[in-house]
């Protein structure tokens, strides 16, 4: 199975919670791998399967079947030698708010088996490297929420891992403090050459870190490749159409289904998305056909592709439709 230029390679992974009538299939044979050096997105809704992914790579748990190895290093026959190789920093925070930064970091380094002289050091270079050496004496408790997700970042590359696992890791963020983290992440695989595999269900996040993505709805995988490859796969154009009354979609999706230059076309709620060669060229005819069919819109954009139009051909449904009404399936254990 193992592949000597992958970094990370998970192979029909399968992994059931609960019992009777509430067992979740979490995962459903899921596989991807990932080259060494790049940030590696896992992206999808809430309750999609990618931190029950990321905890069996991790060898928090165990998968029911299927394989991984992360480093070479199978995660389930060799576990402490893999989680001598990877930084792990969940979606809760890790470090002791009563402790200062400075503190956290060398517990977190000892921990790991370093002297209390090279967890100073190697403290000291994270601090610096994400700003939080000014606030390094204070009690973490009392940092603000970007700086601390900064932190538990720190702690996860205390002890200089190969590969670093990042589950939701801006999720809470205001936009500012987002923008800052994916500087910082960015800078991982570019001056240290860390593998970074991250779990997000933002959209702009995967496209604007990731080299590489799958796409994982329902415990499935139901895309792969880089955001410039999954999106130019949708040749054309998206034009999105806000109707006034959703009770009108059917209508809509009849007159564009009638138009030659429309070659799909897909309703969500009120919205109805229409693929074309070229947008401007076409929106005459289908602004004229949604007249003639009495089609009230409040909203008309033409655009490029986006993560959302590839969710959307893959997985039937919008992005924002699936984050709102997926179960939380990684929540049922038994």
């Amino acid at each position: 199975m193992s592949a000597p230029d992958r970094a990370i390679e998970a192979v029909d992974l399968v992994k059931t919670y609960g019992r009777a009538a509430r067992k979740v299939r979490a995962l459903d044979g899921v596989t991807f791998s990932v080259r060494p050096g790049i940030v590696f997105a896992l992206l999808g809704p809430n309750g999609a399967g990618k931190s029950t992914t990321v905890r069996i790579l991790a060898t928090l748990s165990s998968p029911e079947a299927g394989q991984a190895r992360v480093a070479g290093v199978d995660v389930r026959r060799d576990p402490a030698r893999v989680r001598r190789l990877i930084g792990y920093v969940s979606q809760k925070p890790a470090f002791d708010p009563v402790g200062t930064g400075l503190e956290n970091l060398v517990l977190h380094g000892r921990l790991h088996g370093a002297s209390a002289a090279t967890a100073r050091r190697r403290a000291g270079e994270l601090l610096d490297r994400f700003d939080l050496a000014p606030a390094a004496r204070r009690p973490a408790g009392t940092w603000s929420g970007g700086m601390q997700r900064k932190l538990d970042i720190a702690m996860g590359l205390m002890h200089r891992p190969r590969v670093l696992f990042l589950d939701e890791p801006t999720t809470g963020l205001d936009p500012e403090a987002r923008r800052e983290l994916w500087t910082q992440i960015s800078g991982l695989t570019r001056q240290d050459g860390l593998t970074v595999l991250l779990t997000t269900h933002y959209l702009e996040e995967a496209d604007q870190l990731a080299a590489e993505l799958v796409i994982v709805d329902a415990g499935r995988v139901v895309a792969a490749g880089s955001p410039d490859q999954l999106k130019n796969d949708l040749a054309g154009d998206t034009v999105r159409l806000g109707l006034a009354d959703r009770t009108q979609a059917a209508r809509a999706h009849r007159a564009m289904g009638g138009l030659p230059a429309v070659t799909e076309v897909d309703t969500d709620g009120a919205v109805l998305r229409a693929r074309v060669a070229d947008g401007a060229a076409a929106l005459p005819a289908m602004l004229a056909a949604l007249h003639t069919a009495a089609v009230e819109l409040t909203a008309v954009s033409v655009a490029r592709p986006s993560l959302d139009d590839v969710y959307l051909r893959h997985a039937g449904r919008s992005f924002a439709d699936a984050d709102r009404t997926s179960a939380v399936r990684e929540e049922v254990r038994s």
